[in-house]
């Protein structure tokens, strides 16, 4: 089992949007835990011993991590302390790790389609079917909050239906080696960012009617031309978020639906979908335009806020999220047209 979750090699800082050097995301720094052989060992285990006995394998290994977790441990512990407003307890912080090892587990299953063995409780499928009988299919945004793969879960219901996830290069190639070890006989589709061709071929698939998923509570490193960075309030310190998601669904002129795979325990997943913004039409003037995609984005994290008040053990970003926002220069104000944004690579 691999914590914390899976991040690529370390990338080097680029120059920042504002002029001076922006710090690196925390979690790029962060070495990798995982690798390949352990993941088809995981695999092996949950499918040849069952979901009962590898989850019993689960608790030795979130008690491990809390132990020895290091960084991702103690970063663990200060976003409990966060959403908590108290220092956590011993079995709080125990509890954090064992629902990400047990989601990181459940994702062999859900990969491999298995939907029978889970619970599905789906909210909000109204604004995902309204935005798909458009005939333009469906820009999802998402976050490191319970399991994106339960999505698999509505394509495999309803025959027919595409999904890709939308991820940074780099990225996309590892993401695509962990799929291979852990489900080779059930590949998923990704839309790797990074090169000009990749807006084409999003925009293709969401024509065919697709349905395409990104995570927007990290940023990797990239272009200063690529999106801008701004500091919000989340759970009562300033963080850095980026616009990049946003600016991807302004230009190709979509709505945009949040959504989650809550873990509540057991077999039991909550799938809720949430409309966040709409770009089909847009506002008159560059201004008014940087305006839609901050309003968009605060709702972002607003939303995201609001679940891990709910749903606290469900976040599983393990560094530091906050780190960055003291040493960032200020968020320049709005100044050019989103239309003729690039768009910063997101994990």
């Amino acid at each position: 089992m691999s914590l914390p979750p899976g991040t690529p090699p370390n990338v080097p800082s680029p120059a920042s949007p504002t002029g001076p050097s922006a710090p690196a995301a925390a979690w790029t720094d962060q070495r990798e835990r995982s690798n390949v052989a352990t993941l088809r060992l995981m695999r092996w285990i949950a499918t040849t011993l069952g979901r009962r006995v590898a989850r019993g394998l689960l608790g030795p290994i979130a008690l491990y991590f809390l132990l020895f977790g290091g960084a991702a441990a103690r970063a663990s512990r200060d976003y409990l302390q966060r959403v908590l407003g108290r220092p956590p307890r011993w079995l709080e912080r125990y509890r954090h790790i064992h629902h990400f090892a047990a989601t990181v587990l459940d994702r062999v299953y859900l990969l491999q389609g298995r939907l029978d063995d889970f619970d599905l409780d789906i909210q909000g499928i109204d604004h995902f079917d309204a935005a798909l009988l458009e005939g333009r299919g469906l820009l999802l945004i998402g976050a490191h909050v319970g399991s994106f793969e339960a999505l698999r879960a509505i394509g495999q219901r309803r025959r027919g239906l595409r999904v890709a996830m939308v991820m940074y290069e780099d990225n996309a190639r590892r993401i695509n080696q962990t799929l291979q070890a852990v489900a080779p006989d059930h590949p998923m589709h990704i839309i790797p960012l990074g090169r000009l061709e990749a807006m084409l071929q999003l925009r293709e698939w969401l024509d065919a009617g697709g349905v395409a998923g990104m995570l927007a509570d990290r940023s990797l490193p990239g272009s200063s031309q690529r999106s801008h960075r701004h500091t919000l309030d989340f759970l009562g310190a300033p963080a850095q978020f980026f616009d990049g998601p946003f600016r991807l669904a302004a230009l190709l002129r979509r709505r945009v639906v949040f959504m989650t795979g809550l873990y509540q325990g057991g077999r039991r997943y909550e799938l809720r979908f949430v409309p966040l913004a709409d770009f089909r039409e847009r506002p008159a003037g560059a201004a008014a335009q940087e305006a839609a995609l901050r309003e968009a984005l605060q709702r972002y994290v607003a939303q995201l806020e609001a679940l891990c008040r709910e749903s606290p053990y469900n976040w599983f970003n393990f560094f530091d999220f906050w780190a960055d926002a003291a040493a960032a220069p200020p968020t320049p104000p709005a100044a050019r047209d989103p239309a003729h944004a690039h768009v910063a690579p997101t994990s």
